[in-house]
């Protein structure tokens, strides 16, 4: 069976368990979700998803 889950989720998910543990604090947490938005609306969206990608495909072809 093959399960498939957004990126944006499992970072989420990695994000809210660093805040729980207290390896971040919430207010940063909050600073590096918000700029994801901010490098999102910019050329810089392009090439992070490209290499998103290539390492989805190179993990998955193990």
């Amino acid at each position: 069976m093959l399960v498939t889950a957004s990126l944006a989720a499992l970072f989420g998910l990695g994000t809210g368990a660093l805040v729980y543990f207290r390896r971040v604090t919430a207010g940063a947490a909050t600073l590096l979700w918000l700029s994801g938005f901010t490098a999102a609306s910019t050329g810089l969206a392009g090439p992070v998803n490209d290499l998103l990608t290539a390492a989805v495909h190179a993990i998955s072809s193990h």
